[in-house]
């Protein structure tokens, strides 16, 4: 699909329907202009889970990536589990086969850090990690 800045909003405000976990989404796309903007907010699932999400968007050369810079982070309660971001690390081999995109886990979140090869700048990233999510999640029960 060739995505657009309305697209792609039409997207984030369906995001509680993607699952039955969604308990609600603060998730707002403020427009820059007639082809950027940034989306900031929250996607709140039960289980006191939730995904804080903030996106550069710009669809001025859509063919490189409409996804400028991110940041998605996943916490229980007030612990965070894991978060990703696109801040290059280019001197850490070990992230080279999906850069820049990676994934920051347990231990040593901070710095312990995995590719992420799910991720994209041409596509949202929003059902992957809802989907994820789901099955770090929810997968062994049927709780909604």
């Amino acid at each position: 699909m060739q995505w657009s800045l309305d697209s792609y909003e039409e997207l984030i405000y369906q995001i509680p329907d993607f699952s039955p976990h969604i308990l609600f989404s603060t998730l707002v796309l403020q427009r820059r202009g007639k082809l950027a903007g940034l989306l900031k907010g929250e996607i709140v699932l039960a289980n006191n889970i939730t995904l804080t999400v903030f996106e550069n968007i710009n669809f001025l050369v859509p063919e490189v990536g409409f996804i400028i810079d991110y940041g998605y982070e996943v916490k229980v309660g007030e612990v965070t589990q894991y978060w990703y971001d696109s801040q290059p690390h280019p001197n850490d081999l070990t992230l080279q086969s999906t850069h820049p995109h990676h994934k920051h886990i347990h231990p040593d979140i901070k710095h312990h850090r995995i590719p992420a090869s799910d991720l994209s700048f041409n596509e949202p990233n929003l059902p992957f990690l809802i989907r994820e999510m789901e099955t770090l999640f929810f997968a062994q029960n049927n709780d909604h």
